[in-house]
């Protein structure tokens, strides 16, 4: 075998360090990005943060006196504001009515509207549902997320004040602390005690019992429904707990009661029949009863669930700006994300003129802070840039909602701007905005379009709202087929499959006809 030497020219794209900080620093959400920044604190002594308040006029990144310019010059040394704020005109073209979508019709699997209390004699078969999403309910899930009390803290609370001998007390707090999320009991009381037992069968059986004995206990504590092992138990113990008034209310609680120790298929599928077939009742205390049912709770630790982890703090604010006819909005960066941080100076002014290795990997770590710094400006102005884009091309949506929202991709936007669509999609993830409709992920904004008669798309987004609006106002007793909504859409000059309306309908958590049928 011969053996040469050769010259190959060829290209690659090498990811510097600096680059790929960038990148991850784009991707990143709100949350994540602040857990950096106190990583990064913690780490490079010259990285300081800010404690002066800003103002709340001023918004995003400060600028240096002189601003860097090459990817070696010190960047940004302090991050307050800049300006931020952007003004989008829009022709008011279309009605500023709102469109109405509330009011789909609610599943049997249930709101949680029954509260138990001391003075649960005072229901009745007609009483209404309570409205979980503002009043006293919404004050209360505020009050519990600021407190943090998880459901196992609610419980050892309650524990405390049962007078329990000792072993019982320690059985119980095991129950508790392998309860689930939801307040469930998945494990049974056999497989917890042989977790604690091992080949020890008199252990075992004496475990078993004490967990029996602990188990009752614990169904017994508020809220009504936890430690249940299924949900057919669940609902069970939520019913028995119920304190009726009047021989028909207890009549249809006892219907209620021994409904949900049947397959709970039946009472999915509301087969009215056959339940009547089952329990032997009317007709009448079937049909009665089944409202009840789909007011009680189905997860009874789901108020206790770590509510701010669910807390959606936007990263955009676009807001309308007078009431002209023509209306402008206002977008810019929610001052409340914007970090504050600057390079440390005493301790750059320390290492000028400093000479040996020691110097060089200080000064490395000063590198580090001032990119750091500069690539978290890169993001954030990326992102005020991008909802920019997106906002004046969906500027029918922040007048008229939803119904207005026009079919876009992401390589639109990356057109643009002169991004690529990698770094459009790592923008638009977990990036929120807020708008006079509600907050909204970036990505919302973006979707595929469907043909209409006039020749143009209509967003997806558009056609969901119109199915959500379509079922919103159908007869209870009738409820739209997906055929039917297939049909309606068509007379608005939109073609859409049923499968298509099938699919867009499970997406909203509409339930099919069967389900929404009123009885």
């Amino acid at each position: 075998m011969k053996q040469g030497l050769s010259l190959r020219v060829s290209q690659h794209l090498a990811l510097t360090p600096q680059l790929q900080q960038s990148i991850r620093l784009l991707q990143l959400s709100t949350l994540e990005l602040s857990q950096e920044i106190e990583q990064m604190l913690d780490e490079n002594p010259f990285l300081d943060k800010e404690f002066e308040e800003a103002p709340r006029e001023e918004f995003g990144v400060a600028q240096s006196d002189t601003p860097a310019t090459a990817d070696d010059a010190e960047p940004t040394r302090e991050m307050a504001a800049m300006d931020t704020v952007s003004e989008i005109s829009v022709d008011n073209t279309a009605s500023d009515t709102e469109p109405s979508v509330d009011g789909v019709a609610e599943s049997w699997e249930g709101d949680g509207s029954v509260e138990f209390s001391a003075d649960d004699s005072e229901w009745g078969g007609d009483a209404p549902a309570h409205n979980n999403t503002g009043g006293d309910d919404a004050a209360d899930a505020t009050e519990l997320a600021r407190s943090q009390e998880s459901l196992a803290s609610h419980l050892h609370r309650q524990a405390l004040s049962l007078r329990l001998s000792e072993t019982d007390r320690s059985a119980l707090r095991y129950l508790i602390e392998n309860l689930n999320d939801d307040g469930y009991l998945e494990d049974s009381l056999r497989s917890l005690a042989e977790g604690l037992a091992g080949d020890d069968e008199e252990q075992l059986e004496e475990l078993e019992h004490r967990f029996q004995v602990a188990l009752h206990l614990l169904q017994s504590l508020e809220p009504v429904g936890v430690g249940a092992r299924d949900l057919a138990e669940c609902l069970c113990l939520q019913l028995k707990a119920l304190k009726p008034q009047g021989e028909e209310a207890q009549t249809v609680c006892a219907v209620a009661l021994r409904m949900c120790q049947q397959p709970l298929e039946l009472l999915a599928k509301r087969d009215i029949k056959r339940l009547m077939i089952a329990l032997g009742d009317s007709e009448a205390h079937i049909k009665a009863a089944i409202p009840l049912i789909a007011r009680l709770e189905p997860k009874p630790g789901r108020r206790f669930a770590d509510v701010e982890r669910h807390v959606v703090v936007p990263d955009v604010l676009v807001t309308r700006i007078g009431k002209s006819a023509t209306p402008k909005f206002r977008v810019m960066l929610n001052p409340d994300v914007m970090p504050r941080l600057r390079v440390h100076d005493i301790y750059a002014n320390a290492l000028k003129g400093g000479k040996g290795e020691a110097h060089q990997g200080l000064q490395q770590r000063l590198q580090e802070a001032r990119w750091f710094i500069k690539n978290i400006q890169q993001r954030f102005d990326t992102i005020l840039r991008v909802s920019n884009a997106i906002a004046e091309r969906q500027k029918n949506f922040f007048i008229h909602g939803e119904l207005a929202m026009r079919p876009m991709v992401l390589r639109e936007i990356a057109e643009e701007l002169g991004l690529h669509e990698s770094t459009i999609s790592r923008v638009t993830t977990n990036k929120y905005m807020s708008t006079p409709f509600g907050t909204f992920e970036l990505k919302y904004f973006f979707g595929s379009g469907l043909e209409t008669d006039s020749g143009n798309n209509a967003s997806s987004t558009a056609v969901r709202a119109l199915i959500k609006q379509f079922v919103a106002s159908e007869n209870p007793k009738k409820p739209l087929s997906d055929n039917q909504l297939s049909e309606m859409l068509k007379e608005q000059g939109i073609e859409c499959a049923r499968r298509t309306v099938a699919k867009y309908r499970e997406a909203l958590r509409i339930a099919p006809t069967t389900l929404r049928k009123a009885l």
